[in-house]
């Protein structure tokens, strides 16, 4: 299975930043170290303008391209402005459209980057430049490789850029499962949102998942889910709020792979949010989402 990453394009981050984005070099690590030929690793190309364009407004481009952003679109993304962000960004994005396209090919892929679902069309949000769900699977629509998509996002926000970005598109279909409580504190309307009040575990979670799969999958009618596996609904996810296991978001992991299995579905996986009190937590929920996305890949052929 085709594994995409780009952590090796560092960012100059203050040091309250440097923690959780530790995290994409450890998970790389650790599929590296674990790999007897089931992966692929590669590094993606940059996203083009072109291709950011499908989901965003040219003069939001221009603005996070050029580094003039004001002061107030900074406050709201919470990351200093840096040609290696711009370019870290479109290498996310750029992860999520080979992803994309690799798992249409062989059933599943994986960047070990992207979830970056707070982008808006017009602004950055919550850490997240550009949204790499929506640009993707507006490039495959684009590209002719697809006509329907769905989004499944299982990080503990919603997903508040894409619904945003996608709200008027019956093409592709978006479903997120949240924490009712958690950011961001104005939801926007995804096709399908299932809220989760804070403490939920395994059992209320996963049946918020089944139920939610059941009622999408039939309405989207995709040939590919672009499949947000965040780790942070664990039960020692910092930003979490929920009480999720370790156990469960493997259980979560399967669950939407063998609902996408039934329809025939490519599977495009990324990591999205993870902001555990142990770095190797959050690496331990975000490598099991690979390892399960490559036996599904492994099954499809």
């Amino acid at each position: 299975m085709k594994v995409f990453y780009c952590d090796h394009f560092v960012l100059p981050l203050p040091p309250e930043h440097r923690f959780p984005i530790q995290k994409y070099t450890l998970l790389r690590q650790r599929v590296m170290a674990a790999n007897q030929g089931q992966f692929e690793l590669q590094v993606p190309v940059a996203a083009r303008d072109e291709e950011i364009l499908l989901a965003h407004e040219a003069a939001y481009l221009q603005r996070v391209v050029s580094g003039t952003l004001s002061a107030r679109e900074l406050r709201v993304l919470g990351l200093p402005w840096s040609p290696q962000l711009v370019e870290r960004s479109r290498r996310s994005s750029g992860a999520t459209i080979a992803a994309c396209r690799a798992a249409l090919e062989d059933g599943a892929a994986a960047s070990l980057a992207g979830g970056t679902h707070h982008a808006f069309a017009y602004q950055a949000q919550g850490f997240c430049v550009f949204n790499d769900s929506a640009i993707a699977a507006r490039a495959m629509q684009r590209q002719g490789r697809v006509g329907r998509v769905i989004v499944i996002d299982c990080d503990v926000h919603q997903g508040n850029g894409t619904a945003s970005i996608l709200a008027a598109d019956p093409s592709i279909f978006t479903f997120s499962l949240h924490g009712q409580k958690n950011f961001p504190f104005r939801k926007e309307h995804s096709d399908l949102d299932i809220e989760l009040p804070d403490g939920s575990g395994d059992d209320a979670y996963l049946e918020a998942l089944e139920n939610g799969l059941h009622a999408t999958l039939p309405c989207a009618q995709a040939e590919l889910a672009i499949y947000l596996a965040g780790a942070d609904p664990f039960a020692g996810d910092r930003l979490g709020r929920l009480a999720v296991s370790k156990a469960g978001l493997a259980a979560r992991d399967r669950l939407v792979f063998e609902h996408c299995a039934r329809r025939g579905m490519a599977v495009a996986v990324t990591m999205a949010g993870g902001y555990a009190e142990k770095l190797d937590d959050v690496v331990d929920i975000h490598f099991q989402s690979v390892v399960q996305a490559a036996a599904y890949a492994a099954a499809y052929s």
